[in-house]
């Protein structure tokens, strides 16, 4: 909303200083760039000015020169124009900006005029709106975006932690694996969760570049460290990794065999600890806190977490076959679990 309203404002501004006051001809190009160039951060607002000024010169040049060559005839200097700058309008570098060339350009010929003052006007009215829309954005509540990269990570634990307690449950019961692929589905879509906390930590990075009121606006405590996008998104790939093994040992084609559910039930015993940890995490990135009893929930349930993990790795040496084969990927994929929650208590476990 702030956003909206910044750049209704940058567009009034725009319009008085050209239209009311300097009595531009074509005023319109003001508030129209002053529009586009209010955007979600300062840096692009920077970016986008200079790609815009560029294919706005170039659309401004070419189609006063087309206007003079085809004697003021607008079909011909269309012709002559628009599919020059459509192709040029796809640049790469000139990002979402490219389009404004061939608009330039067709506002120009519409309007009928291509001399050398009118192509000075056009082109001052087209810095006058980027200097009021890229001062409006960096002065006037600047955006910065850092609460967003702490309510992806809280959002990629919580639901690694729910997925952790439904597979636990799941594997207690009589016909363990029969949501197994369920499980694996809900693993994949946390990839997604991995990727939108990668464009998070890039708009918050984004914030604060040429960002003259970073520290004037009261943005909440700094983020997360970015240590912590890669351990979550390792979690991510574990949480893929258990899923599809389970998936895999209940699918009648694989030919594997599923552990006893003894194993399973201490199995289930593990995960259940993770998940707490997991959405003990969450609440930490959430900022719930306060008083300690979440962080001491989640140093509790990594302690006792390893006493059922050596109790797995007994019950492992009972099994046979195949099923040790599951049995064992399954193990290994746990103990990188809590490698990745707690290294220091596995660091100490191995030394």
């Amino acid at each position: 909303m702030a956003q909206s309203l910044k750049a209704a404002a940058a567009a009034i501004a725009a319009w008085a200083l050209t239209g009311w006051w300097l009595q531009a001809p074509l005023a319109l190009m003001a508030p129209w760039t002053a529009i586009a160039l209010v955007e979600s951060t300062v840096y692009r607002s920077l970016r986008a000015g200079f790609q815009q000024l560029a294919i706005i010169v170039v659309g401004t040049l070419w189609a006063s020169a087309a206007m003079t060559v085809t004697a003021n005839s607008t079909l011909f200097s269309m012709l002559v124009t628009l599919p020059f700058m459509l192709l040029i309008g796809n640049y790469r570098r000139l990002g979402s900006q490219g389009i404004y060339g061939a608009t330039t350009a067709l506002l120009i010929i519409t309007y009928g005029s291509s001399t050398l003052p009118d192509v000075g006007h056009r082109l001052l009215e087209t810095l006058i709106g980027a200097a009021v829309g890229i001062a409006v954005n960096a002065f006037i509540l600047p955006p910065v975006h850092l609460r967003s990269v702490r309510d992806n990570l809280e959002r990629l634990a919580r639901d690694s932690g729910a997925l952790l307690a439904d597979i636990a449950e799941g594997l207690r019961e009589e016909e363990a694996l029969t949501t197994a692929a369920e499980w694996h589905d809900r693993a994949s879509r946390l990839t997604q969760k991995v990727r939108a906390l990668a464009d998070a930590r890039q708009w918050a990075r984004e914030s604060y570049r040429f960002n003259p009121g970073r520290h004037l606006r009261r943005a909440g405590p700094p983020p997360p460290s970015t240590d912590e996008d890669a351990v979550w998104e390792r979690i991510s790939s574990r949480l893929m990794a258990v899923t599809h093994t389970l998936a895999a040992a209940a699918d009648s084609k694989t030919q594997l065999t599923t552990p006893s559910p003894a194993y399973l039930r201490r199995y289930a015993a593990v995960l259940e600890q993770v998940a707490i940890a997991c959405i003990a995490n969450a609440e930490l990135f959430k900022g719930l806190d306060q008083p300690g009893p979440v962080r001491d929930r989640r140093e509790k349930a990594l302690k006792s977490v390893w006493g059922n993990l050596d109790s797995l790795t007994r019950d492992f040496e009972q099994e046979r076959g195949t099923a040790a084969a599951v049995g064992g990927e399954l193990l290994v994929e746990a103990q990188q679990l809590l490698c990745e929650l707690a290294p220091e208590t596995a660091a100490a476990r191995t030394a």
